[in-house]
This record gives C-alpha cells, structure tokens and sequence, in this order.
C-alpha cells in the first residue's frame, strides 16, 4: 500500500495548530494524511503565554483581540465561552478613559495642554492608515486633514524625495506643519522649565512611543509610510479574553490525537529538494520523502510537506549565510523578502505593589493610570537618575481598575534592555522614575499633593495615606528567547506589501502539480509574517494557518489522492 502523505508542522503557536487543527478535522482528511507538530518548547502556543500575577489572570505575549466584528478568535472565544469568568483578568474593563498625564517634575497636565497635541497625533496616524481622507475630515477639523496632506507632499526622505517615505518622518512632518500654524506660542506659567513647545514635543512623543509598541518598530523612523495603509483592523471594540488566549490555543490543539503534538523537538536542519531528486538512505532503508527534518537532539524526521511556522526572527537568523537552517538554502527571492521586512521586540513589564503600614491592600489599589511626559534622553533638563531605559516607555497602570497589578510596555533597545535588568535594577528605576512623575513639584502649579518616603510613593488623592512600594516584577523576554528572538513583524522602509506575499509561496516554486521529478509543496510557510494585511496580529496567524491548510487540502483533490 501507498504511505500516507506525511505532513510536519514546525512551531505550536497559533498559525501551526490551526493548521492542524484544519488539516485533521477537514471532511475525509482524518486517514489521508500522517501528521505531526513538532514544537521546540515545552509548552504550547508561541508567542501565545497566558500566566498569572499577584492573583490576576495576565498574557505575556498576545494580549488584545483586534476588533470583534469578523475576528475568527473572537468567534472561537464566544464559542468556547472564553469571554466569561470569575477572575480578574488583565484589562478586563478595557482602556483606561481617564489617564493622568504626569509631566517630568511632577505637573499633571491638563486636558487644554494634552488634547491639541493627542488629537493631532491621532489624525496623522488615521492619515497614514487611509482612515482620514479630505471627504471625511469636513465632518471634523479640516486643519489636521491639512497638516497630515502638507507633511505627505513633502516626501518623508532625507533628499526630500517621495519614496522609501517612513511613518516617523511623517509624524515629525505633520507636527512641524502644526507649530508653523499654532497660535499657542505663549510661555507656561507654573510647570518649571516646560514650555508650551517643549510639552507639546514631550507629548508628541509619548505617543510616539505607544506606536512603537502596537507595530513593534523600535524606530518608527523604520516604519514603511506605504504600506501602512494597507494593514487591516476589524471592526468593534478591542477586548481581552477572560479566560486567557491561550484558551484558544488549548481549544485549536484539543481535537488532535495524542502524539501529534511533539514537545522539546528543536529543529537544526530541513533539507529538501528543488529539483528532481532521487530516494534518500535512511538508517532503516530507503525513503522517498524529500524533505528531512534534523533536530537538535540528533534524530531524523521525513515528510512529504513541512509547513514552517517559526517566527521572522528565527528566519532572519536562520538564512544568515553561516545558519545552514535549510539546506540547500532558500532562493534569493525568499531570503530577500525575510531581510527587507521588519522585525521587532515587544516586551511587557508587570509590578506588584506592596502596601506597608497600617492600610490593607485593598486601601492601597488606587495608583491612578500614568501618561508619562519626558524630556529627551539628551536634553539637560532632564532627571538624572530617571534611567535612559524608562524614558521612551508611555504609560504605567493598573491592569484593571483598582488592581495592585501594574503594567508598563517596552519596545526596541529598552525592551531588549529590560531583558538583561534584574528585579531590583527594576524596581529601583520605576521607583525612581515615578518619584519623578508624582513628587510635588517645586513651582505652584494646580497640582495633587505627593511625597516620597525612602523611594516609596505617597499621594493623598491617588493612593491615600498610606507608603507603598513594589513587592515584585515579572517581565517578558522575547527578544533573547531563541524561539522566537523578537514579538511581531511590521513593514520596515524598503520592504513592501510585497515582501509579505512573497513570505506565504511555498517551495519548490513549480507552476504545476505535473512537473517531471520535482516533489511540490516541499516547504509551506504560515505565521503572521506571512500575511499582507493582518501581519503581527493572532487572526493573521490564524488566517495563515488556514490557507496553508487548504493549499495541501486543494493539492491533494487536484491529484485524486
């Protein structure tokens, strides 16, 4: 009897086990296919970590569903009943609506200072994503319309030329437009030696740095202005899964058979064949699979197809010349696109605050959700002591309303950075960087009363009277992590929409399930780097997954198997 088609699938995250899931549960494909997923850690789900802290329910790695409406994991968690529990859960009551924005010095800025600034950077970003156009900003401001259209027309290139523009660029551009039309020149009386065009920079910042947490760019100055607009949101709101995303994972992985799923199977080598091949020795014989699959602990798996969904950075590192991850190595077409895109590092910072005295904990779960305004890393108004690693991260909340639980985001150098940090060096710097933001400022300004003991934060509207401190740190180490060695992909200036498709063709790159001597559909490629507009998102992995899936699916029906 003919062998089954072996089907190997590298990497147990969300676009490998809903490839499985697909390839197992599809209508007449449960005894067409032998299938196994072999994953390099000791857990399910990749970049998919459900954990827990200080009592609350909190993701590691993906966090938010991006928009409800047509959002398959949203549709998988209804189903599952995922959206309902008795637990507090990490953002379980959304956004904070109202943030205190806290500049450097301890001045809590006022909606006059901050709204201008928010909403210019706001449109700008609508511009880039094609959500505003000159039809739709008359229902609003035109101005911004304008600023936004002004910086696009300049070019967003050092030479002033109209290619290769980058997100960051753009929003410097836009800002500038602003202050050349802003009739808000006049000195602040009251926030030390801010100024109005110093905060509004600080502010413009701020957001900038949330930006570089949701596209991974640790320089949106990397960011591609182009394809921008092509990334896709669904619509709705965006909420978080009650019982943890990796219900969804655990939900994907439940239908298939013990021993498909392969823990601890690190991959070293695929090897395949482009071109006609001959039966290859095996220690037991003879085999006709083109494609070996070498794992680290020095044992061998053929198949017929290996769907490879490792991350980008895993490729990037895998296609260096000296790698050897694929042998031969992958056409120039392929390792071209894997440079040009971009890759990132994301990291999540979770603090426990520690109440000491008198108050109960539950006194203490008042710390108020921070904005935090900097100076620049070079300016020489800045604090000392506030470490350079702190400074380009925006926000520090709860992660609920009144949750002892903290929660900061860290992106680029300072991601990478905070990975090598111990707890205290931790502790000690948001400690440090908070008696900043919180201390009473030396000029009278309308300000909420603050003192420091020892380091330790005291506010009398936000925390009450009792010293509070943080007990313990839990971080995310994405960047090291050598499964992963980043968070997410984004489309770095000189890549293109482009790079994205070219990342999903599979190899061989044959026209034909009918040409003479080459096996097709060697190597399959899914993951949320292969998609052109959900890229960096669970959906889009999800999305890859799926059309992986059916392409073998379609293949097989084509040829009668």
């Amino acid at each position: 009897m003919a062998k089954k088609p072996r089907i190997v699938i590298i990497g147990a995250g969300m676009a490998g086990l809903t490839a499985a899931n697909k390839l197992y549960t599809s209508t007449g494909s449960k005894d067409l296919f032998e299938l196994y997923v072999v994953e390099g850690g000791t857990r399910i789900g990749g970049r998919i970590n459900t954990s827990e802290f200080g009592g609350d329910r909190i993701e590691m790695g993906a966090t938010w569903i991006h928009g409800i409406g047509g959002s398959p994991v949203h549709q998988i968690a209804q189903e599952i009943h995922a959206l309902e529990s008795d637990k507090p859960w990490e953002c379980m009551d959304g956004f904070s609506d109202e943030p205190k924005t806290i500049a450097e010095g301890g001045f809590q800025l006022n909606a006059s200072i901050v709204d201008p600034i928010s909403t210019l950077f706001k449109n700008l970003m609508d511009f880039a994503q094609g959500k505003l156009t000159e039809e739709s900003a008359r229902s609003g401001d035109v101005r911004y319309y304008n600023f936004a259209a002004k910086a696009a027309s300049k070019g967003c290139t050092s030479n002033g030329g109209f290619g290769n523009k980058s997100v960051g660029a753009f929003l410097r551009q836009g800002l500038d437009a602003y202050w050349d039309s802003s009739k808000d020149r006049d000195e602040l009386r009251g926030y030390g030696k801010w100024s109005r065009k110093l905060l509004g920079e600080a502010i413009f910042a701020m957001h900038e740095n949330t930006q570089r947490t949701y596209t991974s760019a640790g320089d949106l100055l990397t960011l591609d202005f182009e394809a921008e607009s092509e990334y896709r949101m669904f619509p709705g709101e965006e909420i978080t899964i009650s019982k943890g995303y990796l219900s969804i994972i655990e939900y994907l992985a439940s239908v298939l058979p013990p021993g498909v799923i392969q823990l601890g199977r690190k991959v070293s080598r695929i090897e395949w064949q482009p071109e006609s091949h001959q039966s290859v020795e095996m220690a037991n014989g003879y085999d006709s699979r083109p494609v070996k699959i070498h794992f680290f602990d020095g044992s061998v798996m053929s198949a017929d197809h290996v769907i490879v969904t490792v991350s980008l950075g895993v490729l990037k590192a895998g296609t260096c010349p000296d790698s050897g991850m694929f042998n031969p190595p992958l056409p120039s077409f392929k390792t071209e696109a894997i440079s040009r895109l971009g890759y990132g590092v994301v990291n999540k910072l979770f603090l426990q605050l520690c109440p000491t005295g008198k108050r109960k904990a539950k006194d203490m779960n008042k710390f108020p959700s921070l904005q935090m305004v900097f100076h620049p890393s070079e300016s020489d108004l800045r604090h000392k002591k506030i470490p350079w690693w702190m400074r380009r991260t925006a926000s520090l909340s709860p992660i609920y309303n009144n949750s002892s639980v903290l929660l900061s985001w860290f992106a680029g150098k300072e991601a990478l950075e905070l990975e090598t940090l111990s707890d205290e060096e931790i502790i000690n710097g948001v400690s440090t960087t908070v008696s900043s933001l919180l201390s009473q400022p030396h000029a009278a300004v309308k300000s909420n009363s603050h003192e420091f003991c020892n380091g330790n934060l005291k506010s009398v509207e936000s925390l009450g009277d009792s010293e509070v401190r943080f007990a313990k740190v839990l971080k995310s180490k994405w960047g090291r992590d050598p499964l992963f060695l980043g968070s997410y992909s984004y489309v770095a200036v000189g890549s293109s929409g482009d790079d994205l498709d070219t990342m999903a063709e599979p190899l061989p790159k044959v026209r034909s399930c009918e040409s003479a001597g080459v096996h097709p559909l060697q190597i399959l490629f899914a993951g949320e780097a292969t998609h052109r507009t959900h890229y960096s998102t669970t959906h889009g992995a999800y999305f890859s997954g799926l059309r992986e899936a059916n392409r073998l699916l379609q293949h097989y029906h084509c040829v009668g198997v």
